[in-house]
């Protein structure tokens, strides 16, 4: 099972409809002991970095994700849910992470327009279970004003005016900064991936 987390916010339509067309065998659920026990977990995500960690700690969602996260399974963040697996972000201020991945969330600084909003190809930069099959410039649907940098967890890149991380994983950890949900064959596509690593 699956644990979708609803913290009172994420973009939690789209993304259930999307995991039932693939079949997955999830729950959308808020409650920190579920999350924790289920066999992996996704965390969408809309809005501010600030305000979705506030969140989950007021709901003791971020205890839950990191525990997690610590036992190995499969756990999958989408938009700020990507973001806010990095150690900080200046979005509105300095706030805190869950830190499964290094560096800093910054605003655009060189975009062409800022919010990033449309499609985009991914430059693959290394293999992963999680981007296996993926096609060469393939396209996804990004809406986003912070991005994360480049560095040795990220998996694909895009350039909007600069280059960020568009995919990132580390050991069972994997993230997008685009939506699946709304990226069709390319999002379907990470998102069977996906489920076939909670069912190894």
């Amino acid at each position: 099972m699956i644990a979708v987390v609803d913290y009172g916010g994420g973009n939690l339509g789209s993304l259930i409809a999307a995991l039932t067309r693939r079949g997955a065998d999830f729950v959308v659920t808020g409650d920190p002991a579920a999350v924790a026990s289920a066999r992996a977990a996704i965390l969408p995500g809309d809005g501010a970095f600030g305000a979705t960690m506030a969140a989950l700690r007021e709901r003791g969602l971020d205890e839950a994700l990191r525990a997690s996260i610590d036992a190995g399974k499969p756990f999958l963040g989408i938009c700020v849910g990507m973001q806010v697996l990095y150690e900080r972000s200046d979005e509105f201020g300095d706030h805190a992470g869950l830190g499964a991945f290094a560096g800093v969330v910054r605003r655009f600084e060189h975009a062409p327009r800022v919010p990033h909003m449309g499609w985009n190809t991914l430059e693959v930069l290394r293999d992963h279970a999680f981007v296996r099959g993926l096609a060469p410039n393939a396209y996804a649907y990004f809406l986003h004003s912070y991005c994360a940098p480049v560095d040795d967890s990220t998996l694909a890149a895009t350039e909007h005016g600069e280059r960020f991380a568009a995919i990132a994983a580390r050991d069972n950890v994997m993230a997008t900064q685009f939506h699946p949900e709304k990226s069709q064959a390319t999002g379907a596509l990470l998102l069977d991936n996906f489920i076939g690593l909670c069912t190894c």
